[in-house]
């Protein structure tokens, strides 16, 4: 039986090693977290959140000034989780936030600046996106988060995620304005979608990496289209809640949650350095 993609290319000899080993994080710690129950709950929230944080930026500031101050927090973030050693809850989350809030504005700017239609936008960002994949997968020989290690590998990470999160965004606007399916019909339609990956990898043998990334990119037009429907009026066939006080009520979950993952993580930290001490 072969070995996993992951646990392959990141063995010491292998050329994947070789490769990853050029600019080493820490051989010993994920930049990324293991992917569970929580880490999807987390990544839904985020996505909403970042659809009506740049909804609300978007009309209070415009779009210009919402897109330039949205690339600023997205920079100051990317910077201290690259700059990071290893894997920080609170520094990983908060760049996928800012990820999530500029991915949104970036799809957006360029529908309604550009003029570019939702359907263009998404055919682009999907070409982007398999164009990434393929430069990942040329120089590491892997698309697994489970090898991000080095510097190079989380780099192409973040790439992928600020990709998905663009392609996402112009697929739920897709789905609930260019072909009027309204925003709680996506949300179930992209509910229903999420489905086939984690199905096809259980039952059907697709590839991890596959069924994650897939996942990965419907998380986001899943958690934005809900939002949008708790946030826009009911000329709209919304709740009305508004953007600004959907955006606070997501908050509040997610900084919950990232605060449990990150005593979680400080737990699993403890335990293995008291492991690793107590080994001969």
């Amino acid at each position: 039986m072969g070995q996993p993609i992951s646990e392959a290319v990141t063995r010491p000899g292998s050329p994947g090693h070789r490769r990853g080993a050029a600019r080493p994080v820490d051989a010993g710690w994920s930049k990324v977290p293991q992917v569970t129950a929580v880490f999807w709950i987390v990544k839904v929230l985020t996505t909403g959140m970042g659809e009506t944080a740049s909804d609300y930026l978007g009309r209070t500031l415009g779009p210009i000034p919402a897109g330039g101050l949205g690339l600023v927090g997205l920079v100051v973030a990317l910077v201290l989780q690259l700059r990071s050693d290893r894997y920080r809850p609170w520094t990983y989350w908060s760049a996928i936030v800012m990820v999530s809030v500029f991915g949104t504005m970036a799809a957006d700017v360029v529908h309604v600046v550009a003029g570019v239609p939702y359907a263009v936008s998404a055919v682009t960002f999907a070409v982007a996106l398999a164009a990434i994949f393929v430069a990942w997968y040329s120089s590491e020989r892997t698309l697994s988060i489970h090898s991000i290690r080095t510097r190079r590998r989380e780099t192409f990470y973040w790439a992928t995620v600020l990709i998905t999160f663009a392609l996402g965004t112009a697929l739920g606007d897709l789905t609930a304005g260019t072909l009027d399916l309204g925003y709680l019909t996506s949300g179930f339609l992209f509910a229903a979608l999420i489905a086939v990956p984690a199905l096809s990898g259980r039952f059907l043998g697709l590839n991890a990496v596959a069924a994650f990334w897939s996942a990965y990119v419907l998380t986001r037009p899943l958690g934005a289209s809900f939002a949008d429907w708790m946030g826009v009026p009911a000329s709209r066939a919304g709740l009305g809640w508004g953007t600004g006080p959907v955006t606070l009520a997501l908050i509040v979950p997610i900084v919950a949650l990232v605060a449990l993952l990150a005593a979680r993580h400080r737990d699993t930290t403890r335990a293995g350095g008291a492991n690793r001490e107590q080994m001969p």
